[in-house]
């Protein structure tokens, strides 16, 4: 056995040990510089159960470790893997509900968000993942709850990617989050992950070299590579057992109409579209537009982390697509001064 990288893998352990109440086999994957299999890394997860650094549950890939601080977290930590194969998602989330007790003890309005989000989720990786397992994962610790729902399958923006023909996983990451994106519209709506992200404190997409953070505690979103590639989808949701968020309040909140349920309001975060480079193009303004006429009646473009925004840009969003879309109304938030010049100088266009 190399002893570098054992070194280096027992360094990884203590420190996921550290910065997490749990981790698994596939984290410490991960952050290694260099591909090594899971049975490379079992024996010396194993060493450091029995020094006592360490302390674990579960058998298989099931298997979660922590530092022995947080042994009561690890033993509420439910962990489940299903064959999916007629699966139905009330079934299993009645059955995690008999298996971890503390979700019936939740206030109404937690338990009613995480009902929604887990069953969201769960019947996405049912219905969209074409994996032959689908491994659920729920946790209460700190305050906190925690669910996991993972596949093997084909990956939620290579999907996404490939259904809608976009250019690239990253293009698929920013439909997405328009909400009512779908890669079957006769039997889904496309709102599940849209309100999901919506409602947690912290929601985490993960497949192939991508990762979507949605941290609703600091109100900011960011796409992040990963160190390594995974296979599938790994969805994480996490909020506070205490939350006074409400599920009816972040629907009522993409409603334009108090009176009509329909979710026909959205909230673009601009940032999402172009990583890396500035916002000068008129096809860069088109792919922030694209399809939401056919979707919404209101839009929000929110400009956070928007440092500038090109005349062309601009004037593709706020003089020729209102003119050609007369009934859709286009708000703005977080513009600094110089986007709002930019703004402002195409509206007076009009």
């Amino acid at each position: 056995m190399n002893g570098s990288l054992k070194s280096q893998t027992e360094q990884i352990a203590r420190q996921l040990a550290t910065t997490q109440r749990t981790f698994q086999i596939s984290e410490v994957l991960d952050r290694l510089p260099q591909p090594v299999s899971r049975q490379y890394v079992q024996p010396i997860l194993r060493e450091l159960v029995a020094q006592g650094d360490l302390v674990h549950a579960g058998r298989g890939r099931a298997a979660a470790y922590a530092a022995p601080k947080n042994a009561d977290v690890l033993h509420r930590l439910y962990r489940r893997r299903l064959t999916n194969k007629d699966l139905e998602e009330h079934v299993v989330f009645e059955e995690l509900k008999a298996a971890a007790p503390f979700l019936s003890k939740l206030k109404e309005n937690v338990f009613s968000i995480y009902d929604y989000a887990f069953q969201e989720m769960f019947n996405n990786a049912i219905d969209h993942s074409q994996s032959a397992t689908i491994t659920i994962a729920t946790r209460q610790g700190d305050g906190s709850l925690f669910f996991e729902v993972a596949d093997s399958g084909v990956g939620v923006f290579a999907n996404i990617q490939h259904k809608l023909k976009l250019q690239d996983e990253l293009a698929a990451i920013g439909e997405l989050m328009k909400g009512k994106t779908t890669t079957d519209p006769e039997h889904h709506t496309g709102e599940g992950i849209f309100f999901t992200s919506k409602a947690a404190d912290e929601f985490v997409l993960e497949s192939h070299s991508l990762r979507l953070r949605v941290n609703n505690k600091i109100n900011d979103i960011f796409v992040e590579e990963l160190d390594r590639y995974r296979k599938g989808t790994r969805m994480r949701f996490w909020i506070n057992a205490k939350s006074l968020r409400h599920l009816s309040e972040i629907f009522r909140k993409y409603q334009t109409d108090p009176e009509d349920h329909a979710f026909n309001q959205t909230e673009i975060r601009v940032k999402l579209f172009t990583i890396g480079t500035v916002y000068v193009s008129r096809s860069q303004a088109r792919r922030v537009m694209a399809g939401l006429d056919k979707k919404f009646t209101t839009v929000i473009l929110d400009f956070d982390h928007v440092a500038t925004i090109g005349q062309a840009f601009a004037d593709e969003i706020f003089r020729v697509y209102t003119i050609r879309h007369p009934d859709m109304t286009i708000k703005t938030t977080n513009t600094n001064p110089a986007v709002q010049f930019m703004i402002d100088r195409a509206n007076s266009r009009n």
